[in-house]
């Protein structure tokens, strides 16, 4: 059952009626859990409250699958004026985005004329940038944009997922970049061609590359609810005397909030994924798709407004 219902919400998180529906009705039945609003104004006051209890953050306008570069280019204005919003309110927090709101299926110019605007908004107002990954189609010429962009940028990472089998030799080829990356099991649907189909064996993959990342001196953000992997982390940096400076845990908004204060107070650098926006039905439903407990509470949620 779990895994019929993964399938079904991942194949609604991609249905374009239903995101354009999403739209006209805006943020309900459980959605603003895990989303911080439709403006700035909105994700800039719940970032503050998350400084607030000395969590920092990673800000994410939502959107993806851009198909004209009038869109895409408009997705880049929205961005840039979060980078500002950032440095404006002094937040502490970084920015995500998906390159495919950028134009990546458009054209190699278009999303890189996009990322370069970004990233130089982003240099002016000392924030980081993070690209994340998307799905397996996308995946190389991602990576491939990435090290274009990390010659030109210090204030840029990506994202590797560890479902992948790709994954491993993805850290090897990145490692002379020495790039800052998060590392996370990966949310997309694949085929078992690409990506492995047992969670036991994505685990262990997981494990595999936040031992190679860290023990290469890099950069590391350990991206993950699972607990299992949260304690294999802790004891790895704590056998190998590896700096609290090195690394961090980051984990989504609206999930386990509980944990995330107690791995600040456990001392360790916690950040938390925050997107905002009205393109938020994909996301939502991605989250729905990962844990039953989410569709739980939406239903519960849907349950108190009748």
């Amino acid at each position: 059952m779990e895994q019929l219902l993964r399938s079904f919400f991942l194949f609604l998180s991609k249905n374009k009626r239903m995101t354009k529906a999403a739209k006209r009705y805006g943020l309900r039945f459980g959605a603003a859990r895990f989303v911080a609003g439709e403006t700035i104004e909105l994700a800039a006051a719940a970032i503050k409250k998350l400084n607030e209890k000395n969590l920092d953050v990673t800000i994410d306008y939502l959107g993806e699958f851009v198909d004209n570069e009038a869109e895409a280019n408009e997705m880049a204005n929205q961005t840039i004026q979060a980078i500002e919003a950032i440095s404006r309110e002094n937040l502490r927090s970084q920015l995500s985005l998906k390159m495919t709101s950028m134009g990546l299926d458009i054209s190699d110019e278009a999303v890189l004329r996009n990322m370069r605007r970004i990233l130089d908004a982003a240099k002016i107002n000392n924030v980081f940038v993070t690209i994340d990954m998307e799905d397996y189609s996308r995946c190389g010429k991602t990576i491939k944009i990435f090290k274009t962009l990390k010659k030109e940028y210090d204030n840029v990472g990506t994202v590797i997922q560890a479902y992948l089998y790709r994954t491993v030799k993805d850290i090897e080829e990145l490692n002379p970049l020495h790039p800052n990356l998060r590392l996370v099991k990966g949310a997309y649907k694949e085929s078992p061609r690409v990506a492995f189909p047992e969670k036991k064996d994505v685990d262990e993959n997981f494990k595999k590359i936040i031992k190679m990342h860290l023990l290469n001196g890099n950069y590391t953000a350990v991206a993950t609810h699972d607990e299992a992997i949260i304690e294999f982390t802790k004891r790895l940096v704590k056998e190998n005397n590896i700096p609290s400076d090195q690394f961090e845990f980051q984990m989504l908004y609206g999930i386990r909030p509980e944990r995330q204060l107690e791995l600040v107070k456990e001392g360790y650098k916690m950040r938390v994924y925050v997107p905002y926006g009205t393109d938020w039905y994909g996301y939502f439903m991605r989250r729905l798709a990962e844990r039953p407990a989410n569709v739980a509470f939406v239903l519960k949620g849907m349950l108190k407004k009748y």
